[in-house]
């Protein structure tokens, strides 16, 4: 439940406002509430990490207001609660008044919705589901560089899933869509929430199906057959597509071995 912050409240400080958060010296914002001058302003506690509350508090500090990106290399659990608490203040900015009606809402003491006391709607935080998948080719990984990374990593494919399609059938149609290419022995790996802006990942394993690889230039600069001893610039430890490429060049490195040892 949202209250009012005392001098004397501690933990880790998740000051954000339409997608930034305040990083004082780069960093996420650890220690008093009096220690950032945060006391007498509105906060809501959204988790724990290490037996540290986690406060998120609704307000734009203008300077030193980063992106959740810059705190990639933290922690995975406190990375997390980073983003949720990101999230969580988006929604709670964009439903500030009801869709249906018209009238102001209040935060749920519940639960993290919205409430209209007028016309009794409820809102919850939106979430988009996503998939990302490794395709494997013998020895190769299928490698893309996206337009929207323009930093020179290449990574695996994604996309978000379509109304009224099952999660293997977005995996198909992204792969076929991106690269002019089927895949076959889909395999589910793992989920990563991921607040860019609020998607869940889903990530999969699969092997080459078919066809020529032809890669769709509004979606990709380039995308590429790569062995997997010989990489281009691969994203950071701690996100799927890497933990997608780390498991993949595994199975690249064993499938050598064993045709090696026959």
């Amino acid at each position: 439940m949202e209250r009012e912050i005392s001098s004397l409240d501690a933990g880790w400080w998740i000051v954000s406002h339409e997608h930034k958060l305040w990083l004082p010296k780069g960093d996420l914002p650890y220690g008093t509430a009096a220690d950032f001058s945060l006391a007498g302003g509105r906060g809501l506690q959204i988790g724990e990490w290490q037996g540290d509350s986690v406060w998120l508090v609704r307000a734009n500090k203008s300077e030193n207001m980063g992106s959740v990106r810059q705190l990639i290399d933290i922690d995975p659990g406190l990375f997390q609660l980073a983003g949720r608490g990101v999230q969580l203040a988006e929604f709670y900015r964009s439903h500030h008044w009801c869709g249906y009606c018209g009238h102001e809402m209040h935060l749920s003491k519940t639960e993290w919705a919205s409430l209209c006391s007028h016309c009794r709607q409820r809102y919850y935080p939106q979430i988009a589901p996503c998939i990302i998948v490794a395709i494997r080719r013998g020895e190769e990984i299928l490698l893309a560089q996206h337009n929207r990374h323009r930093n020179g990593i290449y990574t695996v494919l994604a996309g978000f899933v379509e109304v009224g399609e099952t999660l293997e059938q977005a995996v198909a149609r992204e792969v076929m869509e991106e690269s002019n290419l089927s895949v076959k022995n889909l395999r589910y790996v793992t989920s990563q929430p991921w607040p860019f802006p609020q998607s869940l990942m889903t990530a999969f394993m699969a092997e080459y199906g078919g066809g020529e690889l032809r890669h769709d230039p509004k979606e990709l600069l380039d995308a590429g057959w790569y062995r997997y001893d010989a990489l281009p610039l691969l994203p950071p430890p701690g996100t799927v597509a890497r933990r997608l490429i780390e498991d993949t060049v595994a199975l690249c490195r064993a499938a050598e071995e064993y045709r090696t040892r026959h």
